[in-house]
């Protein structure tokens, strides 16, 4: 039967499920608080350059080929992906440095230069996440409503080994400490910290090992563009600038919301893609909300990942000769302990690892002609902290921009022709995600499957839920698999995984 769907945010998973929706014959209303699509990857415009405010980072490419295929259509005709080779350039703090991809030989070389009984070690490593991979990726595309659909999955999660840690798993085969950083740093890609991760997200190295990591010509931004274009074919329809004050429950279902401004929008059922924190405190009322979606859950009993401080600038000057790769992951010297004051104790360090985005590399399209697009990004604690930003964003940039100057990047601040940073202010603030937490709930075990907030409300029957702070999880692929879960409970049914109706082969192997 076709439904009026109102979808709350056009991020990933906002966009996955509603195009979804709209291609099996619903009618479908995307409703977004800000002026452009996108969520955390809006697209930040500026002098000529165009920043991607999020993901940059793209491994399973077939997932979006699918949403286009739903609809008949060839995803290569809306936007590009082109391969990165290498995947990563992973300095240490004395700018050596570790290049992988998915050629195990080449893998092989660049172990040799750092610990030659390693290479045996990673092929032994590969082997135990290859199994994690195909068993973990089953998980992530089935909805967790019951307890009885965890208990099945409990014996695989012990032979799996996931109630150890991503740098625990790894630990046990590698033994070059900067290896372990390199092959166990995914976790800080989704919100998690590789110290206490279930070893299960270390499926996402076999993953881009087996699908590769790509970039969308244009910028993430264009993929955003392509399915928005997608949707809008299909009859959807997106409403910018509107802001959604309230979700309206009447005898445990919705029936529509409120925007802020008061006006009445009525839906047969309701998909969040706003953050599911800020969406239980904010957009419901305690009244309808069971213990398990009170505020003492979501305030006092849930680990929420860590925020971001990131800064978007371009130089008028290029940087082709210094080495860096289109993604570069700049280790400090200290691993642990950094992860440790910044997730656990809450402290803003006074060093730091980076991750330094340098697309126009691969495109430079999306910066002036003669100029580079850069994006810096580095792990800072969530806003339970207390940290004063407003007055420490200006030093702790200028920390950051000093250290590139001497270290990579030379004749740095003389060059820059545009500028803009974010910090967990915005991410609180613009983006509603609650105490700031760039990726919202933490992926650790007793976060994860049945125990992450489920795609279906417990207490609202059409109430569903897309996004990093549902299941599976932060990160493209996550949060694409969670539209795809959200739209089968609607339009398949809750027993059924859509991940099951659409492709069976993969789903059973």
């Amino acid at each position: 039967m076709k439904k009026q769907i109102i979808v709350i945010g056009s991020g990933f998973g906002g966009l996955s499920a509603a195009i979804r929706l709209q291609a099996a014959g619903h009618q479908v209303q995307i409703l977004e608080k800000r002026d452009m699509a996108g969520g955390r990857a809006y697209v930040y415009e500026q002098n000529g350059f165009h920043f991607d405010g999020g993901p940059t980072v793209i491994t399973a490419p077939y997932m979006f080929d699918e949403l286009f295929e739903l609809a008949g259509k060839n995803r290569a005709d809306y936007v590009e992906f082109v391969p990165c080779d290498p995947f990563y350039r992973i300095y240490d703090h004395n700018k050596n440095y570790f290049d992988y991809n998915g050629d195990t030989d080449f893998i092989l070389d660049q172990i040799e230069k750092w610990n030659p009984a390693d290479k045996q070690n990673y092929l032994n490593f590969v082997d135990g996440i290859k199994d994690i991979y195909h068993t973990g990726m089953d998980l992530i595309n089935t909805p967790f409503l019951k307890v009885s659909d965890m208990m099945k999955v409990v014996p695989d999660l012990l032979r799996l080994q996931s109630y150890k840690s991503v740098y625990s798993y790894v630990k046990q085969f590698i033994e070059d400490d900067f290896l372990r950083q390199c092959f166990s740093f995914h976790p800080l890609l989704i919100g998690g910290n590789p110290f206490d991760s279930t070893s299960i997200y270390a499926l996402i190295h076999y993953l881009e090992r087996e699908h590769g990591v790509w970039y969308a010509m244009g910028g993430t931004g264009a993929v955003v563009a392509a399915m928005v274009q997608l949707f809008e074919e299909l009859g959807g329809r997106i409403s910018y600038n509107t802001e959604v004050g309230q979700i309206r429950v009447l005898n445990g279902k919705t029936d529509g919301v409120y925007l802020k401004d008061k006006t009445f929008m009525a839906a047969d059922a309701v998909v969040s893609n706003a953050d599911v924190a800020y969406t239980y405190l904010n957009m419901i009322d305690k009244e309808h909300r069971s213990w398990i979606n009170s505020d003492m859950r979501y305030k006092n009993l849930t680990k929420y990942s860590m925020s971001l401080f990131v800064i978007y600038f371009g130089t008028k000057k290029r940087y082709l000769d210094s080495g860096l790769r289109h993604h570069n992951i700049i280790l400090g010297e200290r691993y642990e302990s950094l992860l440790h004051e910044i997730f656990n104790k809450k402290e803003k360090p006074n060093d730091f690892s980076l991750y330094l985005h340098m697309p126009t590399i691969t495109d430079p399209s999306i910066a002036p002609e003669g100029h580079e697009n850069f994006y810096v990004l580095s792990p800072v604690p969530h806003n339970a902290s207390g940290i004063d930003w407003a007055t420490q964003a200006k030093p702790y940039r200028d920390s950051i921009m000093n250290f590139l100057e001497e270290n990579y990047l030379p004749d740095l601040q003389e060059n820059i022709v545009a500028e803009h940073y974010i910090d967990p202010a915005h991410f609180e603030g613009t983006l509603n995600s609650y105490l700031g937490s760039a990726f919202s709930v933490q992926p650790v075990l007793t976060q994860s499957a049945w125990f992450r907030p489920h795609n279906r409300s417990q207490d609202i029957d059409n109430l569903y839920f897309v996004g990093a702070g549902t299941h599976p999880g932060a990160g493209l692929p996550g949060v694409l698999a969670s539209g795809n879960i959200a739209a089968g409970l609607i339009g398949a049914g809750e027993q059924q995984s859509l991940h099951d109706v659409l492709d069976p082969e993969l789903a059973h192997g």
